[in-house]
């Protein structure tokens, strides 16, 4: 039975873990930091998803049903933390998916900017000799690189 405290412990100091570089990524979304220092923060939290499955997987083949044995102590430190776990992955998730959809429209600004610059519109003539217009992919570089 020790052993069932030990793995619930373990489960809840990862969830602890991960909740807390969800709001450290989180509160760095908001300040607007840079690329490197969210890279980091993505490849720890993929990190700390990766064993947190791991742990749950374990501990359900070694003990089925092993949440529901946890003594009172035990299921209450499980409970918070899973609620903390829940409300930080909601705010994250938001952020991330604003964030996304803020680049693909700085992205799309930015490739209708270049192709109105640059009048990358092709006109050909049809059989019927109408004139079809039609708008050609404008190649963008990102620091030198397309």
């Amino acid at each position: 039975m020790a052993n069932d405290k030990d793995g619930a412990a373990q489960v809840v100091t990862i969830m602890t873990s991960l909740s807390a570089v969800m709001r450290e990524e989180t509160q760095r979304l908001e300040t607007g930091a840079r690329a490197p220092e969210l890279a980091e923060l993505a490849q720890a939290k993929a990190r700390l998803v990766g064993v947190l499955e791991e742990r749950f997987a374990r501990e359900s083949r070694l003990n089925p049903g092993w949440p529901d044995t946890l003594d009172a102590l035990a299921r209450e430190a499980f409970t918070t933390a899973l609620g903390e776990l829940r409300a930080a992955s909601m705010v994250n998730a938001a952020l991330l998916e604003r964030h996304i959809e803020l680049s693909a429209e700085l992205m799309d600004a930015i490739a209708a900017e270049a192709k109105r610059a640059t009048g990358s519109r092709a006109y050909a003539y049809g059989a019927s000799g109408t004139l079809a217009r039609a708008d050609l992919t404008t190649p963008i570089s990102l620091n030198g690189e397309f």
